[in-house]
């Protein structure tokens, strides 16, 4: 026998819909739930459910395979049948990894997990310890960024579906990497979201992207039961390392425990378990460091958690840019207080928000390794017009000085796919919505946005148009070009030396030393020194001690003298005192 359950606690009716035969009532249970037991519905068995006399079969809001798309019947998945190989992973750890962001489908030309473990050895060779996949939940259509995810437990068909994801997942851990999944509970994409036909799973309040979930109202046990069970299922039964939880800003919960402690609870449970560690990341615009402080010292107990302000700091810095948000960063005296107490923003003046923002970071008792940072990620660089990378900018002299920056930063540092070539290839924002009045919806806002910012609309490429997709997805011929490939060899080389030497991937905030000066900035970083020059012209630059050697160099031209090091036009070295 066979039991399908489904939670439904305002229905007054429910029943099971198999190919076939006749529909199945099933018999209501205690909390809201429904169940029944049929035999001879094992895997593979497509199946639905009705709600009270409504005549449309509806998918399982936990549904674990969707083969048919989001519309379509859910199928019965066993988990169990999976032949995995990584019986002695232990895991990996965030502190001292390096992160790696990468889109399913435009990592490869067929944008699916089978071609991406292709490239696996690729990530090997430059160093990453992590890949952080942007969502993979299914969505409507066929390729999408994987933010309009409406089922929370079934892997987007197109991709590989569940046993591809496993696959994936089973292919990194034999090469030594870890697997980090971007998971989002905020909201529910436009378009095949049935859950909330279920039960109460949304609010009448909105955020950015739609209606908030239903986190604190009446039957909102059910809704974080079910959030926290995905975040079990991807950790438990696809042997994920950890999860990146998108705009938990967007999550308002007024309970006396906020779900983000008690996800971090169930996780930290599981993990004791498994006996490997589980990583939490979160991605919040509150610059409130309650979300990273251990659930003993009255936080949240989350890992990590993304961080603009240090990609504010350095993007402006290096490019130059200060409209919108931007407006506050630029400075060198930014960017140290960055490298030194994590946020920009801490209890500060904000004039982008007008008013004040944050909280300041206790730099004595807080690592910088919760803190992940990066020069570039899907959203800074989807979210511009044009999707362009900094690479489309900035000379090659400046890309290694940020790199330089990134990697010596006492913080979880991450790239972006293709970053570690300057791969010449936009990440744009595409769609790709099968009902024609949500995709001129989207593509409209998308215009009148950037409209507002001066834009002109024929310049911001049309979401729906195939071609933005193609456009976004890597070239990765341009490892075969000489500047791309020593772009690549650099990467590589400072990812190594930041592994080698202990001291550049210190994370004591209170242990970081910074001085700058006019277009120059030192950062002292134990026995290790990083120099940068972002002038366009040479400078010599008086050191706190005698140089030793130089353990990097971002170009050639590098002078040491007893006092000081001249480093020429926007480079950067790491020197040993």
């Amino acid at each position: 026998m066979t039991e399908f359950t489904v939670w439904a606690p305002e229905a007054a009716r429910v029943r099971l819909r198999l190919p076939g035969v006749a529909d199945h009532d099933m018999r209501p249970a205690p909390e809201g739930w429904w169940r029944v037991e049929v035999p001879g519905a094992g895997p593979g068995t497509d199946y639905a459910f009705l709600l009270d006399d409504d005549e449309r079969a509806l998918p399982d809001p936990r549904s674990a395979w969707q083969p048919q798309g989001v519309h379509g019947p859910s199928r019965r998945y066993d988990h169990a049948a999976f032949g995995w190989t990584d019986q002695g992973w232990t895991g990996r750890q965030l502190p001292g990894s390096v992160l790696y962001e990468l889109h399913i489908g435009t990592f490869t030309p067929e944008g699916t997990f089978d071609a991406a473990i292709g490239r696996l050895d690729h990530l090997v060779d430059l160093g990453v310890d992590l890949i952080e996949l942007l969502p993979v939940n299914a969505f409507n259509g066929e390729y999408n960024w994987g933010y309009d995810g409406v089922c929370w437990y079934a892997p987007h068909e197109p991709y590989g579906g569940p046993d591809g994801l496993k696959r994936f997942v089973d292919a990194a851990h034999a090469r030594g990497l870890g697997v980090i999944l971007d998971v989002v509970y905020n909201h529910f994409g436009p378009s095949g979201a049935y859950a909330p036909r279920f039960a109460p799973y949304l609010t009448e309040q909105s955020n950015t992207w739609g209606r908030t979930v239903n986190l604190d109202g009446p039957h909102s046990d059910g809704v974080r039961r079910y959030i926290v069970d995905s975040v079990l299922m991807w950790l438990r039964d696809y042997h994920v390392d950890g999860l990146r939880l998108d705009a938990v800003h967007a999550m308002p919960d007024s309970r006396a425990t906020h779900l983000l402690e008690e996800v971090a609870a169930e996780v930290e449970t599981l993990s004791t378990h498994l006996g490997r560690p589980l990583s939490l990341i979160a991605e919040s615009d509150l610059n409130d460091p309650k979300l990273i402080t251990p659930r003993e010292a009255g936080g949240y107990g989350l890992h990590a958690q993304w961080n603009d302000d240090a990609h504010h700091a350095l993007h402006t810095l290096l490019t130059g840019e200060r409209q919108g948000y931007y407006g506050d960063f630029g400075s060198l005296e930014c960017l140290t207080d960055v490298l030194t107490g994590a946020f920009f923003h801490a209890g500060t003046w904000s004039s982008f928000r007008n008013r004040s923002h944050g909280r300041p970071v206790d730099r004595q008792r807080t690592p910088g390794h919760r803190f992940v940072a990066y020069l570039q990620n899907h959203d800074q660089i989807g979210n511009r017009a044009t999707g362009d990378r900094i690479s489309a900018t900035l000379s090659a002299g400046l890309l290694r000085v940020g790199a330089t920056l990134l990697m010596t930063a006492p913080f979880t540092p991450m790239l972006f796919m293709g970053e570690e070539w300057a791969a010449s290839t936009p990440w744009q924002f595409f769609t790709n919505h099968p009902e024609p009045e949500l995709a001129t919806a989207v593509a409209t806002g998308r215009r009148r946005e950037f409209a507002a910012h001066g834009w002109p609309p024929g310049d911001v490429p049309d979401p729906q148009d195939p071609q933005t997709f193609g456009r976004s997805r890597l070239d990765w011929a341009e490892l075969d070009k000489p500047e791309h490939r020593e772009m690549y060899d650099f990467y590589r080389r400072l990812i190594a030396l930041r592994k080698h030497r202990p001291d550049l991937s210190d994370p004591r905030l209170s242990h970081v030393e910074v001085r700058h000066g006019d277009q120059f900035l030192l950062m002292r970083r134990g026995g290790c020194l990083v120099v940068a020059n972002l002038a366009g012209k040479a400078q010599r630059i008086n050191l706190p001690g005698v140089v030793r050697r130089v353990l990097l160099a971002t170009s050639e031209g590098v002078t040491v003298m007893r006092d000081g090091v001249e480093l020429p036009a926007e480079s950067a070295a790491i020197v040993a005192l």
